[in-house]
């Protein structure tokens, strides 16, 4: 049964987790970039990301014990951040790379939206971070609670980047045809910028942690 003191656990979620998808990073580059072409790119993205994001949370919560250890943290901050980086670097050349296809001339297809949600969550060292420290923090205190409060919690943290990035794709979407070809080369060049920004500090961040830890 869910108690009054669960529900104020589940408030302090909601605000804590929409601190995390109000900032600016790859997946709301990725959705802007994605919802130019189609409404529903927010939905599939969303989507894309819980496809990642619901396997890690229940893997924290099953293994709170082995993943919080610091050398594990330390092993995954650096395999995610070259990995990811890289990654992040490759989906930046080709948003640039796509920059003269105009939204008339070519439609994102769905399946382009959904994988962009998994690779870009995936890629993301940030999310796999904070999921690491402020999340788990977050799943230890639902954990008390039971396994029920606990897939509650879940669902409504992955609500909130549903909602979110939802609501952004289909306020681009249908503003779209105000946009001008420099408004559009615009919003390209930001999504380039965030995703090859990201990328190279991941990446440096993961090599500069490997270097430290040699010397």
């Amino acid at each position: 049964m869910l108690t009054a003191e669960f529900y104020l656990f589940l408030a302090s979620v909601v605000l804590i987790s929409m601190t995390g998808v109000l900032m600016p990073g790859p997946l709301f580059a990725v959705t802007i970039e994605k919802a130019a072409k189609r409404k529903s790119a927010g939905l599939l993205i969303a989507v894309g990301h819980g496809i990642v994001e619901f396997p890690l949370m229940f893997l924290i919560y099953y293994g709170i014990e082995q993943i919080v250890a610091s050398e594990i943290l330390q092993t995954v901050q650096v395999t995610v951040g070259i990995i990811g980086g890289l990654l992040m670097i490759f989906m930046g050349v080709q948003a640039f790379r796509n920059r003269n296809r105009t939204i008339e001339k070519y439609e994102s297809p769905k399946h382009e939206s959904l994988i962009a949600g998994v690779w870009t969550t995936a890629a993301n060292a940030g999310f796999i971070l904070w999921w690491l420290t402020i999340g788990t923090t977050l799943i230890i205190t639902a954990r008390s609670f039971g396994f029920l409060p606990f897939v509650v919690f879940a669902v409504v943290h992955w609500l909130c980047d549903f909602l979110w990035y939802t609501s952004i794709s289909f306020a681009i979407f249908k503003s779209r045809q105000f946009w001008t070809a420099r408004v559009y080369q615009a919003i390209v060049f930001f999504c380039f910028a965030v995703l090859i920004g990201f990328g190279v500090w991941f990446f440096g961040s993961a090599l500069w942690s490997v270097f430290n830890t040699v010397i």
